[in-house]
């Protein structure tokens, strides 16, 4: 599933949301994605059963994690479920130019991490600041090294 960005200044950006219950692949598939640039996000994987393997599949390709995001999340899930949020690792981060989110599973958990904080900062309109605004920023640690090892 993918989608065309909130931000009309760049039309093209898309975002993938991906569903994994092992990490066989996801891994590579992801760091595909953010070679193209494609914003992730993950949904399922985050408890602490056999299966949930999602954070360890993706927190390695961040190269910043966004903190947070997962405060802000649980903040927003306690309202909702009490406690029992701290059975989700749900996690945020960057890679190269990419904003990497992992979400639980639940439809509820979903909706309550777009509606109360990704489609807010991923709207360019979203003020004081979005992450939309600092998307063409992402990656000038990568451009600075290249321009040091030239």
């Amino acid at each position: 599933f993918s989608h065309r960005s909130l931000n009309p200044r760049n039309p093209m950006a898309l975002t993938a949301l991906l569903s994994v219950s092992d990490k066989t692949g996801i891994v590579d598939f992801a760091r595909y994605l953010s070679e193209q640039n494609v914003e992730i996000i993950s949904t399922g994987g985050t408890g602490f059963t056999g299966r949930d393997v999602t954070p360890e599949a993706m927190e390695p390709l961040f190269e910043k994690k966004m903190d947070g995001f997962s405060e802000v999340f649980h903040r927003i899930s306690y309202d909702k479920i009490g406690t029992s949020t701290i059975q989700s690792r749900a996690t945020g981060g960057v890679a190269g130019a990419t904003y990497i989110f992992v979400l639980p599973g639940s439809p509820g958990a979903c909706k309550d991490a777009w509606d109360g904080i990704l489609k807010w900062q991923l709207d360019y309109r979203h003020m004081p600041c979005n992450f939309v605004e600092i998307m063409p920023r992402l990656d000038e640690h990568l451009k600075r090294g290249k321009l040091q090892e030239a």
